[in-house]
């Protein structure tokens, strides 16, 4: 096991250096820093693919005291670069956890590092953007990591789906009274509980799958999952899309929410900071209503460019204003910025997938 007291090293792309101690693998790591909100909820985090490419900081200040338990995991390996923490609990605290969260940094090689000041941290980030960064046990020397995280690769015009999608397609439940396919971009597992709980057959498909395949997989509806990187990179997703409007209903996630509103004509573009953490609040502006929302995402759907089509816009972040829902104005179509299956986060949001299924029902009864 990596010793606790092994000195770690987060270096910014604008020169900005952290000295803190590392509590995972040795190693070096480069991605985007970006800093999460959520209290509690790190393991689904940590496993949420959407990760892909980030170096996630965790604002509350004592992370792993529950510590870790393979039922809450969100994908089947954790795909994000690393983990930055005010303090990472020794003890685990839980009936329910199997081990700690440094046991699982260790069984996993994530690389991770404590003893920051992550308010600082989240502060900078907050005032001068998200940015390039690089998490190092193994070089010390503050000016060759800065020469390093400039050279790395950022996340605009990156496509991260081909890192985090499946393999294969895959068919999860056998019983249920309605067939969803679900173009798997990086999905999370709760998306799949969240369907199969209200009795949908759900079989996921590789991201590059094109439409024939999933046409004679004869859905019922189709679920554009979550995912990381650059929406406008996975332009093969958004052809596939483009030939299954008009067809079936469509219900997409944050990654699937901006590659409908491309599919649809609209622009996507990259916010300052993104909204990661499950205490943002979004506006129904069909109602009125405000939801507490779990969120994941560093692009948003340029309002401007979808209010061009026959799309509606459903909803607002009520923080910046910027997009957070769609639907088409005749078609049975329909898609949010934020994580209606939560996972974790507040499930305010959950009835979007009764919304998809009663989709569904009434297209059936159409045929």
């Amino acid at each position: 096991m990596t010793d606790k007291k092994q000195i770690a090293k987060l270096v910014l792309e604008d020169g900005t250096v952290f000295t803190g101690l590392s509590c995972g693998v040795a190693g070096e790591r480069y991605g985007e820093v970006v800093f999460n909100t959520s209290m509690t909820g790190y393991q689904e985090i940590i496993t949420d693919p959407s990760y892909r490419g980030q170096i996630v900081t965790m604002t509350y200040p004592l992370i792993g005291n529950y510590g870790v338990t393979n039922v809450d995991i969100e994908s089947r390996v954790p795909f994000f670069e690393g983990l930055v923490m005010r303090e990472c609990s020794e003890i685990a605290s839980n009936w329910r956890h199997e081990q700690t969260l440094r046991d699982y940094f260790i069984e996993n090689n994530i690389v991770a590092i404590e003893g920051i000041d992550t308010r600082r941290l989240t502060k900078h980030i907050r005032e001068q953007g998200a940015m390039k960064a690089v998490l190092s046990t193994t070089d010390r020397n503050d000016k060759r990591l800065h020469e390093k995280v400039k050279a790395s690769l950022g996340l605009v015009g990156r496509d991260l789906v081909k890192e985090v999608t499946s393999d294969t397609i895959q068919e999860w439940n056998k019983e249920g009274k309605y067939k969803v396919v679900l173009i798997d971009c990086g999905c999370k597992y709760n998306i799949i509980r969240s369907l199969a709980h209200r009795g949908c057959t759900v079989t996921t498909v590789p991201a590059e799958t094109p439409f024939e395949t999933i046409r004679d997989l004869k859905p019922d509806g189709i679920m554009l999952s979550n995912g990381p990187g650059d929406p406008a990179a996975v332009t093969y997703v958004i052809d596939t899309v483009k030939a299954l409007i008009g067809h079936y209903p469509i219900f997409g996630i944050c990654l699937g929410h901006q590659m409908l509103g491309l599919a649809l004509g609209g622009t996507t573009y990259k916010l300052k900071f993104g909204h990661h953490g499950g205490n943002q609040p979004v506006k129904d502006l069909r109602t009125g209503k405000i939801d507490i929302t779990a969120q994941n995402h560093g692009f948003a759907v340029d309002v401007a460019s979808i209010k061009k089509h026959d799309v509606e816009i459903t909803h607002i972040n009520c923080n910046d204003q910027t997009n957070e829902g769609l639907r088409h104005k005749t078609l049975p179509i329909f898609s949010v910025q934020y994580h209606p299956e939560a996972a974790p986060g507040p499930h305010d949001a959950s009835y979007l997938f009764d919304d998809f299924v009663e989709n569904m029902k009434k297209n059936k009864q159409l045929r």
